[in-house]
């Protein structure tokens, strides 16, 4: 059985994490860490019955508890700090945190090149890491694009990781095929400041929408001669990245180095 920690098991996603990992007949919750609410029982705190954890301040209880995968869901300062901890410890890592730069992944190529693993997702969504595949695959064949991502009003960050994952695989597919440029943006004045959205790798146009009630949503449109293509995929709940980090959290010993993405998880 393999025993699992959370980083920022105080939080939406780290509580969620708890609650999939107590739920799972193979693995076992040992450690809950955020400094935010350090001292309080897990189960109050994160709405669980029956962890019997408090929820420890420190990375330090992560080597106490004798964890072997730790789960981080924080914010990206704290979680570089976390995985050079854990790196530097030989404890696997599966990270949903976002906000990390080219710069960030090749130091955790280089902190997860020995004993310990890693697998750093902007999405653990099966669903999304499917779309992201699907747009891949399409992006050398057509014109033009635009991805538009949906979230929450307490989203820290924009446009959110899992677009700029997508628009980034999109490009590499595109010069991996050796074609041109996307199509050129005819717009020649935004009446409005930012009408146009943010411009990414590439020159790919990229919209954040931020309204309560929506949870993680996002669309990739697609612009041909006479035609659109339009792929879509919603998170409803935040249940539905849970498949996903178990299954990280199953196979992160398994892999070696640093995996980023479900993809080869997945074997797309």
């Amino acid at each position: 059985m393999k025993r699992v920690g959370v980083f920022g098991a105080a939080g939406r996603m780290g509580a969620t994490v708890c609650a999939a990992v107590l739920s799972a007949s193979d693995l076992e919750l040992v450690v809950a860490v955020d400094p935010v609410a350090a001292g309080r029982p897990l189960d109050e705190v994160a709405a669980l019955r029956g962890s019997g954890l408090e929820i420890a301040a420190s990375p330090d209880s992560v080597s106490e508890a004798g964890a072997d995968v730790v789960v981080d869901f924080t914010v990206a300062a704290a979680a570089r700090e976390h995985l050079r901890w854990c790196a530097d410890r030989g404890v696997h890592v599966v990270c949903g945190t976002t906000g990390f730069d080219e710069t960030d992944l090749k130091a955790m190529q280089s902190w997860f090149s020995g004993e310990a693993h890693a697998v750093v997702a902007a999405n653990f969504s099966i669903g999304a890491a499917l779309m992201m595949r699907c747009a891949e695959l399409c992006a050398p064949l057509v014109a033009g694009a635009e991805v538009v991502e949906l979230h929450h009003d307490r989203k820290r960050d924009a446009p959110s990781g899992t677009a700029l994952e997508t628009i980034r695989r999109m490009q590499a597919s595109r010069d991996a095929a050796g074609v041109g440029d996307w199509a050129a943006d005819p717009t020649e004045k935004e009446l409005v400041s930012g009408a146009r959205g943010g411009r990414a790798e590439g020159g790919v146009h990229v919209h954040s929408v931020r309204l309560p009630g929506l949870v993680a949503h996002q669309e990739v449109i697609f612009g041909l001669q006479g035609e659109t293509l339009l792929i879509r995929h919603d998170s409803l709940d935040r249940a539905s990245y849970m498949p996903g980090v178990l299954l990280a959290v199953r196979r992160v010993a398994d892999l070696e180095g640093l995996t980023i993405g479900l993809g080869d998880l997945l074997e797309l």
